[in-house]
């Protein structure tokens, strides 16, 4: 079974999409892999209680992989282009999460966000598979 889930993003940061995953899963017991289509946005599952975690994740990323360096040679779409994709690159694209009756197995801090690498305002869309 496939659907899809459409982020908005209002620019760089975490989105929590926890609850519209799990009010998508309909199987009793099985996997549920998430995925985003897009090369400039991740996927994360990290804690969702205490949002200085998020604001910690970003400023290191943005540290670790700076906009405006001189190496970058992909420029056509912005100096934040290159950069999201990199960050993409060291994320991830999927995730597998484990069904238990008809419950995403998530930790109790826990939860699914969406990591958007660029500044722009947009739409990206998640799939999730979901398998007995």
């Amino acid at each position: 079974m496939i659907k899809t889930i459409d982020v908005s993003v209002n620019g760089q940061g975490l989105y929590d999409i926890s609850s519209s995953v799990c009010d998508l899963v309909d199987i009793d017991e099985g996997l549920c892999t998430v995925f985003i289509r897009h090369t400039s946005a991740s996927l994360l599952i990290q804690e969702n209680y205490d949002s200085s975690a998020k604001v910690d994740l970003e400023r290191w990323l943005n540290k670790l992989v700076p906009e405006n360096d001189p190496q970058y040679t992909h420029l056509i779409e912005g100096p934040d282009d290159m950069p999201a994709h990199i960050k993409s690159a060291l994320t991830a694209t999927s995730l597998s999460i484990p069904v238990m009756e008809r419950s995403l197995m998530l930790g109790t801090w826990q939860g699914i966000f969406l990591w958007e690498h660029r500044h722009r305002q947009g739409v990206r869309q998640v799939v999730l598979h979901m398998g007995e």
